[in-house]
């Protein structure tokens, strides 16, 4: 690295404060977009347990029955017109990413009813997908930092020789 006075380090260490401010935006949005995509994949599909969360129960032969008298395939878990699944949306704000739906199926879906069981579809995504989450932002973070050419490989040592 060549020598620098005090007010180019300052300004440096201001550079990267907004490098790492977009790199933050930058890597929450593409970490919420890999778990909404999952979230959305799941539905329709029996999905094992994710950490605490139990794997998906079978339907009720009831739900069955219902299914296949409004024209939906018997055995799609969450899954019956597609709009709970259309409503799975992300959004970063600062340096938080949100992942959900403001519909209230979901919510019901996620975390069960006195009739229903819950099947874990926004936690049970983000614990299945932690390492391509952990992933993405940190490729964001070491890429905006040290270079593209640095993710994946090896970081440079300075004063090392080549």
């Amino acid at each position: 690295m060549p020598d620098m006075s005090l007010p180019e380090f300052a300004g440096l260490l201001a550079s990267m404060a907004g490098e790492i401010e977009h790199a933050a935006h930058e890597g929450l949005d593409q970490a919420a977009k890999i778990v909404e995509h999952e979230a959305k994949t799941e539905l329709g599909h029996y999905q094992q347990g994710a950490g605490p969360f139990a794997p998906w129960a079978e339907l009720a032969d009831s739900t069955k029955d219902d299914r296949v008298r409004q024209g939906y395939p018997e055995n799609e878990p969450g899954l019956r017109s597609g709009a709970m699944r259309g409503g799975i949306q992300h959004v970063v704000q600062g340096r938080t990413a949100y992942v959900g739906s403001d519909d209230d199926k979901l919510v019901y879906f996620e975390l069960g009813t006195v009739k229903q069981p819950p099947r874990a579809v926004l936690a049970g995504s983000l614990i299945r997908k932690t390492d391509a989450v952990v992933h993405a932002v940190g490729h964001h973070f070491v890429g905006r930092l040290f270079g593209e050419e640095v993710v994946g490989g090896s970081m440079p040592i300075a004063g090392a020789e080549d």
